[in-house]
């Protein structure tokens, strides 16, 4: 989800919900400490440099029960950020903890802001010798006689 699409839906909602991937909401007396650019340089397993940018959305929880942050004042923090750190519309990435810092991806289902799984993935397949996944047969191909012939290199 990019910033652009998170202040539209702050603009109309009443309160902010943050949805967790096992369906649990985040408690509704968060707090936003941070808003703020990541900037990643790296090289990866093969060799080529990269560069990611994204804004991330730190989430705590405190002892303050009486505490609620309203998109209002959400939409407030986003927009100085955007202009004192020169945010661009980039994706959003979120951290809450749990048994540690996790990082989460951003969607919205007209609700809750839903916070989505986030995997590793190997980014230069190609150059470090990982195999393509080969395609798995449906039993109805087998029973058909669609199925893989040998030396074909799909079994």
């Amino acid at each position: 989800m990019k910033l652009s699409e998170v202040k539209v839906a702050l603009k109309a909602l009443k309160k902010i919900g943050f949805q967790l991937p096992n369906g649990e909401l985040v408690p509704n007396h968060f707090h936003v400490t941070e808003v703020g650019k990541i900037t990643k340089n790296f090289i990866d397993c093969g060799g080529t440099v990269r560069n990611e940018e994204v804004v991330n959305f730190q989430l705590w929880n405190a002892d303050d029960y009486d505490h609620r942050l309203y998109p209002e004042k959400l939409l407030n923090i986003i927009e100085l950020s955007e202009k004192v750190l020169g945010i661009g519309n980039l994706e959003i990435e979120v951290e809450y903890q749990a048994d540690t810092i996790g990082k989460f991806g951003l969607d919205f289902d007209g609700t809750n802001f839903l916070l989505t799984s986030k995997q590793t993935d190997c980014l230069a397949k190609d150059n470090c010798g990982i195999p393509e996944e080969k395609t798995k047969l449906q039993f109805s191909e087998i029973a058909t006689g669609n199925s893989c012939a040998p030396g074909s290199g799909c079994c």
